[in-house]
């Protein structure tokens, strides 16, 4: 199973290193990544969405994400 998720991360500078710990650890069912961040006219804005293109263990990834994050996901 496939599929594409959505994390909402509301203040990336304190949550981005806990989040590279998991996508380093589910990082073989992972096939893309995606950060997307709003900016402002000087600077990154501390917010953003990442959207993960899952191949395996969606359930499983899902569950761990969602204990931390607001996660959308799609699956196909």
């Amino acid at each position: 199973m496939t599929a594409i998720m959505g994390i909402m991360l509301e203040n990336r500078i304190e949550e981005s290193l806990k989040f590279q710990e998991i996508l380093t650890e589910c990082g073989c069912n992972i096939r893309t990544r995606i950060g997307l961040h709003p900016i402002g006219e000087y600077k990154c804005i501390n917010n953003g969405i990442i959207l993960l293109e899952v191949v395996n263990n969606v359930n499983t990834i899902y569950d761990i994400l969602s204990k931390h994050w607001q996660v959308q996901i799609m699956r196909f």
